[in-house]
């Protein structure tokens, strides 16, 4: 409401905002958002599981398959500053793969033919799906190709 001053006899309007509701609802929504962040994984790749599997690389190329036949690729690097441009997922088609893979490995200070590649598809992708991209990374000059498995512990 706004409240009504008297000045030499003219009354005139005193704008007030009352914005303590609106810091409450920004607060809730924040708390909101805060709890379910970490519950949200935009590039969740279910992976067949294996009794026992080696440990990967850490300095990797990664190819991510997923069960609706799309394709993202970026570079895993411990060692990289952070905002580095291949950290990122970019996404690609098949007929994009090599030239990717390529600039990665190079961006990383190697070479394709010595850099790794890991294909982690998803465990309802095609069979055929994961051997085009295999077979594509083959023809590419790309030697080192492993596929990412979840590890049970069991032998």
């Amino acid at each position: 409401m706004a409240a009504l001053q008297q000045r030499g006899g003219r009354r005139r309007a005193l704008a007030e905002i009352n914005v303590v509701p609106y810091i409450d609802v920004m607060l809730v929504l924040l708390i909101i958002f805060m709890v379910t962040a970490p519950l949200i994984t935009p590039s969740l790749v279910k992976l067949p599981s294996v009794g026992q599997a080696s440990r990967a690389p850490d300095t990797v190329v990664e190819v991510d398959l997923k069960t609706d036949q799309t394709m993202s690729v970026r570079l895993r690097d411990p060692h990289a500053k952070p905002g580095t441009p291949g950290l990122t997922e970019q996404t690609v088609a098949l007929d994009q793969l090599q030239s990717t893979v390529q600039a990665l490995a190079q961006q990383s200070g190697g070479s394709v033919q010595t850099m790794p590649v890991l294909i982690a598809a998803d465990r309802n992708v095609k069979y055929n799906a994961v051997m085009q991209v295999l077979n594509r990374l083959k023809s590419g000059g790309v030697e080192r190709v492993g596929l990412a498995v979840q590890a049970t512990g069991k032998p």
